[in-house]
């Protein structure tokens, strides 16, 4: 029993998956709540399907990229359970799962770009064969800097429909896809460790000067 979840957009989203098929998915319905989302929803998602934590065998979780404090959120989640539970976790490019849902659902039948939002008027970007192959980044940049005529999923060609004209979904990470991903071994797997493409906004105090 497969349990994943995902915290790098801006509502977080979490499933069960049985090795056949997703058993359940759950969002939250208020943006930016991850802290508070987070553990009721994987609560209400063991009770709704009779599964105990202990049927648990995997842990799978999306590692952005994405904002810092959202990303902590979920990888912290899931590697305490994957240790209090003794369990591997396997670590995905959330964009790679929108990759994957984007071919698997027939929305896109060439070369494409996935693009989210990383706020400050940028985007996360890459780049996608037909199969749903990452071919390039991720990257963060400034919308009109990767504008394209290709078929763009995700929430940036909703927020910048000027550079991404051509708007196909899905729009934000789902974790049932994310556990297909991961069973189907679909995408590269990788630690769970948060992929930040920039530095955090928090940062340690500098040491102080001497007086002089």
């Amino acid at each position: 029993m497969l349990l994943a979840l995902d915290t790098a957009c801006s509502l977080v989203t979490v499933a069960l998956h049985d090795g056949a098929d997703v058993l359940v998915e759950l969002s939250s319905q208020q943006p930016l709540q991850h802290g508070e989302s987070l553990a009721p929803l994987i609560a209400r998602a063991l009770a709704g399907t009779g599964v105990d934590r202990r049927d648990l065998t995997a842990i799978a979780v999306g590692v952005g990229p994405g904002p810092f404090t959202g990303l902590r959120v979920g990888l912290v989640t899931a590697r305490t359970l994957a240790l209090v539970l003794d369990l591997p976790v396997y670590g995905v490019c959330s964009l790679d799962v929108l990759a994957v849902e984007a071919v698997d659902t027939g929305v896109v039948a060439s070369d494409f770009l996935v693009a989210t939002d990383a706020r400050r008027k940028e985007v996360y970007l890459a780049s996608y064969d037909a199969e749903g192959t990452r071919v390039a980044g991720p990257t963060v940049d400034k919308p009109a800097a990767v504008a394209t005529d290709l078929p763009v999923v995700g929430e940036g060609p909703l927020l910048y429909p000027e550079a991404f004209g051509c708007a196909v979904g899905p729009v934000r990470p789902s974790a049932g896809w994310l556990a297909r991903v991961v069973v189907q071994e679909r995408a590269e797997l990788y630690d769970p460790e948060p992929l930040y493409l920039r530095r955090p906004d928090a940062v340690s105090p500098s040491a102080r000067k001497p007086v002089s």
